[in-house]
């Protein structure tokens, strides 16, 4: 197991050059939130904004778009439903996030399938909530992209076969091996594992607790890792989301010091203070 360490932290949040643009922090489509789960998808952009996402364009249920903007007009959007802007978007971004708040029905199997379909090789995939539902559902063949799967306990057992009480270090290593080289898995539960395929090692949290157990939790972190997996090159994408993960339930952490629950959207509040914290010890 590999610790996760200040050093880290400072390898991946380094301080931005003066001359960049918001073009050089990220380009991500987050889809999902169709109804009824619209606060998913909302969570996840708060997250990715928070993060240091340069460019965030969300595609949602139409009806859902005023109460993100009314929350977060930093984020661009449009109805899921518009085929067309929507395949011009997944060939422009660097980072698709899709999943959170997908509802698992026809509309939800289309959109994961024109995903799939259109996804580049060197385009970064995180797969979360409904669209590993839809994938492990449908049957489909993954894409030839860099992945990253975000599944709880459950819908690891979906996707793994393995029954929760059977998801130990190495039958998830077993499995894991069934993936695309390089795919990376972050295994949420009560010790938070990330994996990356094709290493016998993973990072497991130290930070974080039943205070996280609220419904949104893992939307925000979903978003997070969007937010890393855009910027920060002079790492790999496998840094990135292990800091990304860590962040998440280390602010969490800090929160329920002086809260019995933590909200997610609490947690998105706080990113850029402690990225900027980490940044400055960089100086030290």
């Amino acid at each position: 197991m590999k610790e996760i360490d200040q050093a880290l932290l400072k390898k991946v949040i380094i301080e931005r050059p003066r001359s960049s643009h918001k073009g050089d922090y990220g380009r991500l489509l987050l889809i999902g939130g169709t109804y009824p789960y619209g606060g998913a998808i909302i969570m996840a952009a708060l997250a990715a904004v928070h993060s240091g996402a340069g460019l965030v364009t969300v595609a949602t249920d139409r009806e859902n778009i005023p109460s993100l903007h009314s929350q977060l007009p930093e984020a661009m959007a449009f109805a899921v439903t518009d085929q067309e802007l929507l395949a011009e978007q997944i060939a422009k971004v660097g980072v698709i996030l899709l999943g959170p708040g997908l509802n698992a029905n026809e509309l939800g199997g289309h959109l994961v399938e024109l995903v799939f379909e259109r996804v580049q090789p060197h385009q970064v995939l995180i797969l979360d909530g409904g669209a590993i539902s839809l994938y492990t559902r449908l049957g489909l063949s993954l894409p030839p992209a860099q992945l990253v799967f975000t599944p709880h306990q459950k819908e690891w057992e979906a996707m793994s076969g393995l029954a929760i009480g059977d998801q130990g270090e190495e039958a998830t290593r077993q499995s894991l091996s069934q993936l695309p080289p390089a795919s990376i898995l972050v295994q949420k539960g009560p010790q938070t594992k990330i994996w990356q395929q094709g290493q016998t090692d993973y990072y497991q949290l130290s930070v974080g607790g039943p205070y996280q157990a609220t419904g949104g939790m893992g939307d925000t972190l979903a978003g997070m890792i969007a937010g890393f997996a855009g910027q920060f090159p002079q790492v790999g994408l496998y840094e990135r989301v292990v800091v990304a993960s860590h962040l998440h339930s280390g602010i969490a952490d800090d929160l329920s010091k002086n809260a019995y629950v933590v909200l997610p959207t609490a947690i998105s509040k706080e990113i850029p203070k402690w990225m900027r914290e980490i940044c400055l010890s960089n100086c030290q």
